[in-house]
């Protein structure tokens, strides 16, 4: 049966290789889970059953995700957010997730490395994924996290208040003023500087 490059099985009959909490064999999906995450079987396991429960195809596209993505910020809207949080799991662009690319994102975010937390962050930032951040681009996400964590902020927070923090953020990471933030400069930035360090504790905070 043929799979898709980041191992994602295919809509038919695929659900047999990955029933994790098989009793009989254990799956190569699970061994090759286990290397890739820093999840344990019986963590992987759970995981599985509960991506099935709300899932049971074994793939979300984007609209399913966004349904269930909001329904923990119903003070604000986060279907913008929730896009461009898909296209950070969906690894290999195919407009569907499945398991493992959940798995994989998921313990980057939960137990990743600074550097690699810090890339996942890079990602989701650029937007059209050409390997820089532009404003337009940090402007986009700064809007959709405002915009998903609503009116109810305290202290309310002002409409320009994105922009203002983009600005900031913009001129600590473009080190060589060219007008696009790469990885290096992202990354160099973001280990010198505790406020941001502590804003990137927001992708904890809303995952």
């Amino acid at each position: 049966r043929p799979s898709s490059p980041s191992g994602c099985e295919t809509r038919n009959g695929g659900d047999a290789e990955l029933e994790l909490s098989s009793v009989r064999h254990q799956p190569e999906g699970l061994e090759q889970l286990l290397a890739q995450t820093k999840f344990t079987k019986k963590e992987l396991q759970s995981l599985y059953r509960g991506f099935k429960n709300e899932c049971p195809s074994g793939l979300v596209d984007e609209e399913t995700f966004k349904l269930i993505y909001s329904q923990f910020f119903p003070q604000g809207d986060a279907s913008t957010y929730a896009h461009f949080l898909f296209d950070a799991f969906d690894a290999d662009r195919n407009g569907a997730l499945c398991f493992q690319d959940f798995v994989i994102g998921l313990s980057i975010l939960l137990r990743g490395t600074v550097h690699q937390k810090l890339k996942w962050a890079f990602n989701l930032y650029d937007i059209n994924k050409d390997g820089y951040i532009t404003k337009e681009e940090m402007l986009e996400i700064m809007k959709s996290i405002y915009d998903m964590m609503g009116r109810c902020t305290h202290p309310t927070l002002r409409d320009s208040a994105p922009a203002e923090h983009v600005e900031l953020f913009f001129q600590k990471m473009d080190r060589n003023g060219d007008g696009v933030v790469t990885f290096e400069e992202f990354l160099e930035t973001c280990q010198k500087d505790n406020d941001i360090m502590s804003s990137m504790q927001i992708f904890e905070n809303v995952i």
